[in-house]
């Protein structure tokens, strides 16, 4: 029993953090960080006007494989006409921001605030949610309403659980994914724990998610993705992301935006700022038909669909001159 239990413990614990940033045979801290209250490292990297000129103060929280680096393609004119500064930061454990072995939605929010005050945004600024980057603008609408003078969320990923969503409906929605995602899910809401190993077992069904070749509907979608590729960009973006190591960057987001959360989106009371959803209606990433029952279950929230959108909405040309000036100008 002694030996089972030494080999099951070995096999299925959570892989500790081996190139943590700046430590003995890490890499290399080369992005500006900033020390957080618990003793973590939060990466950042600064875009647009300068914030002491700045009109709009705007957060950035990137996406599944992102990282600080993914900014707004907003064109130059429109952010120095408007007067925007923007910053990326890697979300805990992503590029050269420390893992958070603790990671839940409320230490999301709790970054995004010690970030801002770091770097002496003010008492309010915006926040931009961009794909799994959308449950830090949740946590945030949860956690620390009265710091956002308003929120965009960007093709947001969605958790399948929420206990708001009719069963039939996020059923449906559920089974329409590959089964190596379904499975994933399942892994990462009942036995977060058996995640990391779970992931690495080729015999077993395989999360496109995770590949990073999920069928993509849409062609703009998929021509990009297929850019991406051809160019190097997605593996270098994929690197950037994960240069402290998968599991806490890319496993540990699959554990806190599919696992148990401690409030249901659907029941926050309307803030006093206005917030915006762009959802595609061809998104193969995350279902639409989930997000517009979101929208109108949330009567607060601005909903903008895009008929002939997928996922990477930022690809449209002209889309984030779009946002930026429906966030910031909009009543």
């Amino acid at each position: 029993m002694e030996t089972f239990l030494g080999w099951f413990y070995k096999v299925f614990q959570p892989q500790k953090y081996s190139r943590l940033c700046g430590s003995p045979g890490g890499p290399p801290v080369t992005a500006q960080r900033l020390r957080l209250k618990d003793g973590r490292s939060l990466a950042y990297s600064e875009s647009g006007v300068p914030k002491d000129k700045a009109q709009f103060k705007i957060i950035l929280a990137h996406g599944f494989t992102g990282s600080r680096l993914d900014f707004l393609r907003a064109s130059p004119e429109v952010i120095e006409e408007m007067g925007i500064y923007m910053v990326g930061y890697d979300r805990a454990g992503h590029g050269e921001s420390d893992p958070n072995t603790r990671k839940w939605l409320g230490s999301e929010a709790s970054d995004v605030e010690e970030l801002a005050d770091a770097l002496e945004l003010g008492q309010k600024f915006y926040l931009v949610g961009n794909s799994m980057g959308g449950y830090v603008v949740w946590a945030c609408l949860k956690y620390i309403p009265h710091r956002l003078a308003g929120a965009a969320l960007v093709a947001p990923v969605i958790n399948y659980r929420w206990p708001s969503f009719p069963k039939d409906l996020s059923k449906e929605a559920y089974y329409q994914q590959a089964v190596g995602d379904q499975w994933l899910l399942r892994v990462a809401y009942y036995a977060p724990w058996l995640l990391n190993w779970w992931v690495n077992q080729s015999w077993l069904p395989s999360p496109t998610v995770i590949q990073g070749n999920t069928f993509l509907p849409n062609h703009l979608d998929s021509q990009f993705r297929d850019r991406a590729i051809s160019s190097g960009i997605f593996h270098q973006r994929r690197n950037i992301s994960t240069l402290q190591g998968e599991n806490e960057s890319l496993h540990r987001d699959l554990m806190v935006m599919f696992g148990k959360w401690e409030f249901d989106p659907m029941d926050l009371p309307p803030p006093s700022f206005p917030v915006h959803l762009w959802q595609g209606c061809e998104d193969g990433i995350v279902p639409a038909s989930l997000q517009k029952y979101v929208s109108q279950r949330v009567g607060w929230i601005k909903y903008h669909e895009v008929p002939e959108g997928g996922h990477f909405l930022n690809a449209i040309p002209g889309f984030d001159d779009h946002l930026l000036k429906t966030l910031l100008l909009q009543p």
